[in-house]
């Protein structure tokens, strides 16, 4: 098996690690996606991963909160996910760092761009977590910007859908999945497959986006490896 990409950024969201329970952290399911993690890195593949924290909190959701706060609570949210990350992938025998935007050493490295690089570059799954380590940004942003940061060849955005479609498939059985699209389109159509500030990041840095199903996690391997799967956008 021959990866086509070097390096690559995953985006996972919060709520696929907690797995049927649907709040908190599910480590069966944790584990079945850092043994697919693993086999990507043991083929060579340098791996990044940004994870949200909707398993815990959701900032948008917090009603009359300061949003500041609240979105705070989001970033620290990811961090316990992070942290499960890698307590699987050491587990598994794979080498894993922690970075986070924001600085709590005790627990994580601050993250530097040259520092995750280099770790990436000896065999470490560099964990990043706190998004972009500010309020009012998603992670699917903060995905974008580390993508583009590290010089990942490919974004990969796993879902609870197996691509783009042109509206809500579990609504809709006569949705139709895209196998491909632009920026513009994402834009113009507003198929909600990643927040705008996400995609003009993505679109500054001609960076691919491969929007796939997480729901078999061999799915990570099969986009390593160049099979047809999801949605690319590009």
């Amino acid at each position: 098996m021959k990866p086509v990409y070097k390096r690559i950024l995953l985006k996972l969201s919060g709520e696929v690690l907690a797995g049927s329970g649907g709040h908190g952290i599910d480590f069966a399911t944790v584990d079945s996606i850092c043994a697919v993690i693993k086999k990507c890195a043991d083929l060579g593949v340098e791996i990044g991963i940004v994870v949200g924290g909707g398993n815990f909190w959701r900032g948008r959701s917090s009603g009359e909160m300061d949003r500041v706060r609240a979105d705070s609570m989001g970033m620290l949210a990811t961090v316990m996910n992070a942290l499960a990350l890698q307590e699987s992938l050491i587990g598994l025998g794979n080498p894993a760092v922690v970075m986070t935007a924001l600085d709590m050493q005790r627990i994580a490295k601050p993250y530097q761009k040259d520092d995750a690089v280099a770790a990436m570059k000896a065999g470490s799954v560099v964990i990043f977590g706190c998004g972009t380590g500010s309020p009012f940004f998603s992670t699917d942003s903060g995905a974008a910007l580390r993508a583009n940061e590290i010089g990942a060849d490919i974004f990969f955005k796993a879902t609870n859908v197996d691509g783009v479609y042109d509206k809500d498939p579990n609504r809709y059985p006569d949705a139709v999945r895209y196998e491909t699209l632009t920026y513009d389109e994402i834009l113009e159509k507003h198929l909600g497959v990643m927040d705008n500030t996400a995609a003009a990041l993505a679109q500054n840095g001609r960076l691919p986006v491969l929007v796939f199903n997480l729901n078999d996690p061999e799915n990570i391997l099969r986009a390593v490896l160049g099979e047809k799967i999801g949605t690319i956008v590009k």
